[in-house]
Formats: C-alpha cells, sequence, structure tokens
C-alpha cells in the first residue's frame, strides 16, 4: 500500500539536451557510441503545492497538454513518468502542479523526450522530499524512451541523466571519460521534424532485408566511435572532424540522410568546420559542425545560409 505523500515543496529540476557525435543507428545493434551533454540547452520541471484532494495535474505548454494523473492514459509518457517515480518512492500520488518547458526542439535528435523526462522525475521526488540516485532517473527515463522509441538504445537516458560524455555500447555499463580540452560545436536545425522510432524502424526493414552490408557498415561507424574516443581523450580535434565526416557519409549510405541534411553539412565544411554530419536518427532532425573558435562566425552564417532555421553554439567538456 502507498504511503501518503508528505507535503509538496516547490522545486525546480532541470536536465540537458544531447547530441551524439558518433555511432547513431549501430549503436542499436550492439556497437558503440559516443554522446554528450548540451548543457546550454535544457528542459525543465517545477513543481507547486494544489489545494487539497486535488491530485497530480500536469502542464506541458510546450506540447499544448493539460491533463490530470488519474485520467491520463498509460502511454501518455508525462504520465508514465509521474508513476514511475511514485511506485519507485512507494508514495500516493499528491495535490501539486507538474509544469514541464524546454529549450530543445522536439523530435530533432536532442534528446528532447528524455531532457524532458529526467527533469520531471527530479522535480516530483524532490517536491516530496526525496533526491533520486542518478542510475534510478536514467532507469526510469529509459522505460519512458519505449514509449517515444520502442527499442530505444540507451544512450538518451545515460547521457542525460548523468550530464557527461558517454562512451556507450548496448548491454554494457555506460563509460564516462576525460576530454583533454573543451571543443566547440555548432548544432543546425533543418526545420525538419523526423521520428527516431520510424527511422531506427526502417533500418531494421533494411537490415533484415540485406545483413551483410549493413553489418559492414555498423562495424564501421562503430570502428569510427570508438577512434573519436581517443581523439577526445588526446585532443585531436583535426582527427576527430575527420571521422565525424566519414560517420555521415555511412549514415548517407543507410539511408537516413537527406538532401536538406547533407546541403547543412557541406555549406559547414566549406566554411570551415573541422568536420559535420547528421545527428541523431536523420530524415530531419538536426547536424553538427566541430569548429575552431575563429570559424565560428563564418560557419554559422554558411549554416543560416544553407537554411538551418535555428544555430546554436555549444562549448563541450567546459
Amino acid at each position: 500500500m502507498n504511503r501518503p505523500p508528505p507535503d509538496v515543496v516547490a522545486v525546480e529540476r532541470s536536465a540537458p539536451g544531447k547530441i551524439i557525435l558518433c555511432g547513431e543507428h549501430s549503436v542499436v545493434y550492439g556497437y558503440p557510441a559516443i554522446a554528450v551533454p548540451v548543457s546550454d540547452l535544457r528542459a525543465r520541471a517545477r513543481v507547486e503545492p494544489a489545494p487539497p484532494g486535488s491530485g497530480l495535474q500536469i502542464e506541458a505548454p510546450d506540447l499544448h497538454q493539460s491533463l490530470h494523473l488519474r485520467l491520463a492514459a498509460e502511454d501518455n509518457p508525462l504520465a508514465h513518468t509521474a508513476r514511475l517515480v511514485l511506485a519507485h518512492l512507494g508514495h500516493a500520488e499528491p495535490d501539486a502542479v507538474l509544469t514541464v518547458e524546454s529549450d530543445l526542439p522536439i523530435a530533432s535528435g536532442m534528446g528532447s523526450g528524455a531532457a524532458i523526462t529526467a527533469a520531471a522525475a527530479r522535480a516530483l521526488a524532490a517536491a516530496l522530499g526525496e533526491e533520486l540516485l542518478t542510475e534510478t532517473v536514467s532507469q526510469i527515463t529509459y522505460e519512458v524512451e519505449k514509449i517515444h522509441h520502442g527499442t530505444p538504445s540507451g544512450i538518451d537516458n545515460t547521457v542525460i541523466a548523468w550530464e557527461r560524455p558517454v562512451y556507450f555500447a548496448k548491454g554494457r555499463c555506460p563509460e564516462t571519460f576525460r576530454i583533454a580540452a573543451p571543443f566547440d560545436v555548432l548544432i543546425a536545425h533543418s526545420g525538419i521534424t523526423s521520428s527516431t522510432r520510424g527511422a531506427v524502424d526502417e533500418v531494421r526493414h533494411r537490415w533484415h532485408a540485406t545483413p551483410a552490408y549493413y553489418e559492414m557498415i555498423f562495424t564501421c561507424i562503430g570502428a569510427i566511435a570508438h577512434a573519436a574516443r581517443a581523439a577526445v581523450e588526446q585532443g585531436a580535434l583535426q582527427a576527430l572532424g575527420t571521422l565525424l565526416n566519414e560517420n555521415h557519409e555511412l549514415l548517407a549510405k543507410m539511408g537516413v540522410s537527406i538532401c536538406k541534411l547533407d546541403g547543412l553539412v557541406y555549406a559547414a565544411r566549406s566554411r570551415g568546420a573541422l568536420g559535420a554530419k547528421l545527428t541523431g536518427a536523420g530524415q530531419g532532425g538536426n547536424v553538427i559542425a566541430l569548429v575552431n573558435e575563429p570559424a565560428l562566425p563564418a560557419v554559422r552564417q554558411a549554416l543560416n545560409e544553407a537554411g538551418a532555421i535555428h544555430v546554436w553554439h555549444t562549448r563541450v567538456g567546459t
């Protein structure tokens, strides 16, 4: 039987977005990938007390959602997050309002859903006088990611919960690792939303049709991710840029790039980026460009001219 919840206190928590440096899609099949947090763009969750007997109200203005936990569908991600947290804590439904907002674009490969879940889970627990372990936040986020993506790789929940660069392979403990020196990345939003679940399912269908071809690509991308970790640990940014370029070409051969993404990638390279690639599931979303600081204005301009609807700057490893 659930314990009555303690008095709710007003709290706010946040969680970062993420980008995958190397390893998209192949990570679903057991090959390594590298992801890093985007701490400059965050999801935020706020919990405030509500009148006795009102239960838990969830507000998500960015998603145009307003719902009551008792009436919410089982597969609603925000409601599922709240239910998982309450079950973990052994608390009954509190009288509170949970509001979530995010800087992160939706369906763009930056982990917006995972960031909202992690922030909401932490905020709800804190409002009830508890602080969740990072591993618990990661586990809850992974369960909710199943609603978003069907068969999530596990990389989003890991890097967002821990907020550290992560070397990840499915079925193995994630490894955080050292960054020799901070580096600058521009993230350009194509303006085209994409479904991670849909893109992953399409790749799976193609893999079933021609397994040898796709296993060859996955193996190459896994090797790139391994080499990219070494480049980051050594501060070898020129080598890292080359690896990003190679990863993009393999993703294009896999069929997950589109003309808009290719155009952004080549625009960034043409104006001085050390390397550029799509990030996330592809078929839309974002590209990332590794850029030395003096070239940032020129590469940003090139991305805007190539049709990016937003260009964000983040420094990895600060």
